[in-house]
């Protein structure tokens, strides 16, 4: 009679810790969510005038947007591939661009937009590319 209580509370525990365990792409769909409802609408950053994200849940792939008031020109261009790896830096450090996922197969491609939603600079955030922005 013990066995049986201990096999079936077992199996109860046992379904209870897979159904909480979420996979990547569940994680992805919620960072997601998250970051559109809670992050973007109190992000301040110099000269970010929106940011977004959207989820590629089978590509395992974050698009982050950040549109800018800045002009598409030489200037803004050079100016920018130094600003934005430190604000994606920041944003990795502060947990805004979650470890876990990148380590987990996420890939976040991250834009820096034109005021004419043109690119600025585009960043890959991946598991080989994270080394470089914790530097």
């Amino acid at each position: 009679m013990t066995k049986k209580i201990n096999k079936i509370l077992f199996t109860v525990i046992i379904m209870i810790l897979l159904v909480s365990c979420k996979n990547t792409k569940q994680q992805l769909q919620e960072y997601v969510t998250a970051y559109n409802t809670s992050t973007a609408p109190s992000f301040r950053a110099e000269n970010v005038s929106l940011t977004t994200a959207r989820g590629y849940i089978n590509d395992d792939k974050i698009e982050l947007r950040f549109e800018t008031n800045l002009e598409q020109n030489e200037l803004n261009k050079t100016a920018s591939r130094v600003s934005f790896p430190k604000l994606i830096k920041e944003m990795i450090n502060k947990d805004q661009i979650p470890r876990q996922l990148i380590e987990e197969g996420v890939q976040f491609d991250v834009y820096f937009l034109a005021d004419d939603n043109t690119v600025l600079d585009k960043e890959v955030l991946n598991g080989n590319s994270i080394k470089d922005f914790l530097k």
